[in-house]
């Protein structure tokens, strides 16, 4: 049976009927403002601190109700460390006069004050001048699209101080979150390292910072082969860069036994285009079912699998002020070539 803690109220009347108990010939021994009556309040309210603390202790005593500091000391005795924030890294393009320099460490930043700093001297010569930045800051706000505005912090002489980014600044990532680090922690506890089973693949993938989902297929391209697939859901595109995919490929290399071809690659994305009609059609009620449909995609999706249309038609009716729908298109469950995995696409809505 269970031990159930006392309230405050419990204790305050279990101190006060053992006051009274044995206190004898005061009949005012447990009047709220007597002498007596004050110390019993106190002393419950001790001790209601004391079972607080008894209660947080069990629950670090249990891996997965411990807060964030015991859950880093237990990753720590299977060796599972928390990943670290990464920086978001990428090129920008300025104009200027010929032979204008941007020095190293240049400071840069976007509209929302976000900033990165240059990396290298660069001089001007003809047309834009091309130059490779890093985020202050690690995270995923760090992360910019192509072609988009960016500003020289101070003016430089001969620059403009208005530039775009050349490529996507990416790469940057949040710090592993405490659900994910127990959900790794739970995995390397029940399942043990094998010396190169599918799980051991899936376990060293999962170490990499930004990593989050991962498929693993034995003898895919042959006798003592291993496919490795994996996304990153919590950067802006899930589907990995080339750059994330050469990480996680040494990664796994550096641990893989040493007869293992291990092929590590980022799934294609496959755009899941809907049409459905919904009522009410609103602006509110649209953006709930494109966050039940992105949660549902994040839930079943995976290299090569099917969308079933049940779930989708599920989905959509739990979209929060929903009262009627249907799905126009797809009409059909939705599978996917091998290799291929999808991601939510255009909503089109109507009313009915």
């Amino acid at each position: 049976m269970p031990f159930a803690r006392p309230t405050l109220t419990e204790l305050i009347d279990r101190v006060i009927t053992d006051i009274s108990s044995r206190v004898t010939g005061v009949d005012s021994a447990v009047l709220r403002r007597s002498l007596l009556g004050v110390i019993g309040q106190s002393e419950a309210g001790a001790v209601h601190m004391l079972y607080g603390h008894l209660d947080w202790i069990a629950k670090q005593s249990v891996i997965d109700t411990a807060d964030t500091e015991y859950l880093e000391r237990w990753a720590a005795i299977w060796k599972v460390v928390r990943k670290t924030a990464g920086f978001a890294s990428g090129s920008v393009a300025f104009s200027g006069t010929a032979g204008s320099t941007i020095l190293d460490g240049t400071i840069v930043q976007r509209q929302d004050g976000v900033q990165y700093k240059v990396l290298g001297d660069a001089v001007f010569g003809s047309g834009p001048l091309v130059v490779p930045v890093l985020a202050l800051e690690a995270g995923e706000a760090g992360n910019f699209g192509s072609g988009l505005p960016i500003f020289l912090l101070s003016p430089i002489a001969g620059i403009q101080s208005t530039g775009t980014t050349a490529t996507k600044i990416e790469n940057g990532v949040d710090t592993e979150s405490d659900q994910r680090l127990l959900a790794r922690l739970l995995a390397r506890i029940q399942q043990p390292p094998h010396g190169g089973a599918d799980f051991d693949y899936q376990m060293w993938a999962l170490e990499v910072a930004g990593v989050t989902r991962v498929w693993v297929y034995p003898r895919q391209m042959g006798a003592g082969t291993v496919t490795v697939l994996f996304v990153c859901d919590d950067l802006p595109d899930i589907i990995a860069t080339p750059a994330k995919v050469a990480e996680v490929q040494a990664y796994i290399n550096a641990r893989a036994p040493v007869t293992a071809e291990v092929f590590v690659a980022a799934p294609i994305a496959d755009s899941l285009n809907l049409t459905i009609k919904l009522t009410p059609n609103t602006t509110t009620v649209q953006n709930a079912v494109r966050a039940e449909l992105t949660d549902l995609i994040d839930r079943d999706s995976a290299p090569g699998g099917t969308i079933l249309i049940s779930r989708l038609r599920e989905a959509v009716s739990l979209a929060a002020g929903e009262n009627n729908n249907q799905i126009v298109t797809p009409t059909a469950d939705v599978a996917h070539a091998t290799g291929h995995m999808p991601i939510l696409g255009t909503l089109t809505f109507s009313s009915f």
